[in-house]
């Protein structure tokens, strides 16, 4: 349970809380986009494939993914601190040993670390904050946490460009190192308190390991496909989905109560336009990076600069649209904003070698606006849609959505590319390939933003009233 707080030094809580959380909100959306930027100067050193830098971002957003839900719930039972520290802690490390990475194997191993310990971060701060704020406050505290994501995107870009130029790409990671140690300060300084309201209940690790593997299988068969070991590795993953529902439904502590999607109409419409959202949008990085370096020829300084107009609009809508979520009905602000990120992907579709910078530029910048205007307010409806005891899970869930929709994006942007490219490299030979690798991509997100939508509106029929 949460300890108690002299009323005096709640203020001084709240503040703390949302500058821990707010710092390390920074670190792995930052080291993310960076990497985006670095992609040209890692295949070079380690001679990759196009598929196998795809698994550098794929490595990271799997491994979260899986890991995600197991620590929401975790952090609810043995401290939603305890286990945010500990991520913390790992991520420092794995980002340490990965300037001494050898090869792509061994990178994409520590990789996975990392995404392990961005699980533990990203499964418990927006339960932090929701612990901490109170109903009418907590869609502005949310906005600033989203910021700060958005703030470590719109920094990769430029800061990643610029150390992979000058420095080598190996400079990103040595420049994370510090910013973590200066993280793990600021919990241990700054946050005193411990919240876990399911403490004393068990721990459903069979549930957790079953759900593991039913992820695991299926994001890894929807990389491979259309091969046949793809379909059996997804066909797999869809059963131990089945099976996971089930053993989840029959036990008493679950690892997911999955009458929260049965009886609660807010949380499950907010997750599935969250988990539709990101699928159709988290290559759009991966794209228009190899896009502007590759056939563009700009370097990754100049790239950094021009990617950056989306994350840039992220961070300065986030906040307005927080606070908007407070006000107003939460699930009606996403669907605006999801149909202007589906109009830039449309656009999108019609990119080609020669077009102006300028129109890449605005088209970011446009779905920059979109995706402010969804995320804070959909993460605050998802939030304030269930108990205090599940928050760790509903933290672990956004989180989940997430990470499974940046995977499948990913899968996607790597299933197009297995399909024209095969395992070849991206050369001024087959440019004329990758943009038909690029666009088909962006259309088919942009379908998938467009059905967003319709999942996004259908919760604003009975939108309950924040919890407290």
């Amino acid at each position: 349970m949460q300890e108690s707080i002299p009323h005096n030094d709640e203020k001084i809580l709240k503040r703390s809380v949302l500058l821990v959380s707010a710092f390390a909100a920074f670190l792995t959306p930052f080291m993310g986009s960076a990497i985006n930027l670095a992609l040209p100067s890692i295949g070079k050193d380690f001679n990759a494939s196009a598929i196998e830098l795809g698994w550098i971002a794929s490595s990271f957003i799997l491994s979260s993914a899986i890991f995600l839900l197991p620590f929401g719930r975790l952090a609810d039972i043995v401290g939603r601190k305890k286990i945010f520290t500990i991520g913390i802690l790992l991520f420092t490390i794995s980002t340490f040993l990965i300037i001494f990475s050898w090869n792509i194997v061994s990178l994409i191993v520590l990789r996975i670390f990392q995404g392990i310990a961005g699980a533990m971060i990203f499964g418990t701060s927006l339960a932090i904050i929701t612990s901490v704020f109170g109903p009418g406050e907590r869609g502005r505290a949310m906005g600033i946490n989203i910021t700060a994501v958005y703030t470590g995107l719109s920094g990769g870009p430029v800061l990643g460009g610029l150390l992979t130029q000058h420095f080598g790409w190996r400079s990103i990671f040595g420049f994370l190192v510090p910013l973590g140690i200066v993280s793990l300060y600021l919990i241990f300084k700054k946050m005193k308190p411990e919240w876990a309201e399911s403490k004393g209940e068990k721990f459903d690790w069979q549930g957790s390991v079953i759900y593991g593997v039913s992820l695991a299988s299926f994001m890894y068969g929807f990389s491979k496909l259309p091969s046949s070991a793809g379909w059996v590795f997804l066909g797999t993953g869809m059963l131990f989905g089945i099976v996971f529902a089930l053993f989840e439904k029959a036990i008493t502590n679950p690892v997911f109560d999955i009458r929260l999607i049965l009886r609660n109409r807010v949380f499950a419409f907010s997750g599935i336009a969250a988990l539709i959202h990101y699928s159709a949008t988290s290559a759009t990085g991966f794209f228009i990076s190899l896009y502007l370096q590759y056939l563009k020829g700009f370097d990754a300084r100049t790239a950094g600069f021009i990617m950056i107009s989306q994350p840039v609009m992220m961070a300065l809508l986030s906040p307005l649209a927080g606070r908007l979520s407070d006000k107003y009905n939460p699930g009606v602000i996403a669907s605006a904003g999801m149909g202007l990120t589906a109009t830039g992907l449309i656009i999108l579709c019609f990119v080609h070698e020669s077009s102006p910078v300028l129109l890449i530029i605005s088209l970011l910048a446009i779905m920059g606006i979109g995706f402010g205007l969804f995320s804070s307010p959909n993460s605050n409806a998802i939030m304030s849609s269930v108990e205090k005891k599940h928050l760790g899970v509903a933290s672990g869930v956004v989180g989940t959505m997430r990470m499974v929709g940046q995977m499948l994006s990913m899968g996607i942007a790597m299933m197009l590319l297995a399909l024209y490219m095969g395992k070849g490299a991206i050369t001024p030979a087959t440019f004329p390939v990758f943009i038909t690798v690029m666009r088909t991509g962006f259309v088919i997100f942009s379908v998938l933003c467009i059905l967003g939508i319709f999942a996004s509106l259908a919760r604003n029929k009975k939108l309950n009233s924040p919890r407290s």
